[in-house]
């Protein structure tokens, strides 16, 4: 059974457009960490050995429980918060541990997905990490669960920039609800942007009308009577951009204002308002 990746949605209802980890990919990541895991015990143990003169069975199994706890625990505990959801293997594969809504990882969650690893990972040999990925549609195994996180892929191909946004509509596009555009909708309106130069007059304003119809469907409050379609794109997709982007890279402090709402509100010529999409008529 294949099943479909449910996308990532922010706490402003702003889909994201991230990859999430496969998990073979993750698989290697894990094998990566558990051999600098066990180098680093074997390490630990050998130098703890070269210490003693004389062998005291008590010390020996306190210092075994330290080396186990700081093995299993502390490695992945200390790698994701210092480097925000990463680790050796991680790093090495081009993966990176985020919230749910794409959110960079706290030490609470780093906390709970090492304490499971040791259970899942390291007890059960995987198992149910395992399991748990093919049957979650973020491929979440059993401390993503409990923590809250995704694990994504920070090694995408490499997709054009987005339109810039025009600056008559930038006042309409920091207010829109963008919640309700579904991320094929805004790769479509992404592609067609980027490809409407090669296409034929003709066809690129009956793509352009049929795309921005669809578009202006799910989102509100509707644009400004009178907008070429493809404006009406370009000022979506900047837009929505800004806001993904913006959330990406979000820390403790409030995200920063939009930075279109400084330049006014332009004054329009109203057009004939159409009584189903507001302000973008459509041909008969």
């Amino acid at each position: 059974m294949v099943w479909q990746q449910e996308p990532v949605v922010t706490g402003d209802a702003v889909v994201l457009d991230v990859q999430i980890a496969q998990l073979p990919v993750r698989a290697v990541a894990a094998l990566i960490d558990i051999s600098v895991v066990f180098l680093l015990y074997v390490i630990g143990i050998l130098l703890f050995s070269l210490t003693l003169t004389e062998l005291d069975p008590a010390l020996s199994a306190a210092v075994l429980i330290i080396f186990t706890v700081l093995a299993l625990l502390g490695y992945p505990l200390v790698f994701e918060t210092a480097t925000r959801g990463r680790s050796l293997g991680k790093m090495a594969m081009g993966l990176r541990v985020v919230s749910e809504d794409g959110g960079p990882e706290r030490f609470r969650q780093a906390f709970f997905r090492a304490l499971s690893g040791v259970i899942e990972i390291w007890m059960l040999a995987g198992g149910p990490a395992v399991i748990s990925s093919l049957l979650s549609a973020k491929g979440k195994r059993l401390g993503d669960i409990f923590a809250g996180t995704i694990v994504i892929s920070e090694r995408v191909p490499r997709m054009s920039p987005p339109p810039p946004m025009p600056p008559q509509l930038a006042w309409w596009a920091s207010s829109l609800q963008l919640s309700g555009l579904r991320p094929e909708q805004a790769e479509l309106a992404r592609q067609f942007l980027g490809r409407s130069a090669q296409l034929h007059p003709a066809v690129r304003d009956q793509m352009a009308y049929r795309i921005t119809a669809d578009v202006v469907a799910q989102i509100s409050p509707p644009p400004p009577p009178g907008t070429p379609p493809q404006l009406v794109l370009a000022a979506v997709l900047a837009e929505r951009h800004r806001r993904e982007l913006a959330r990406l890279q979000a820390t403790s402090a409030p995200p920063p204002p939009s930075p279109w709402t400084g330049q006014g509100r332009p004054v329009w010529q109203p057009a004939p308002r159409s009584p189903d999409n507001g302000g973008f008529t459509p041909p008969g």
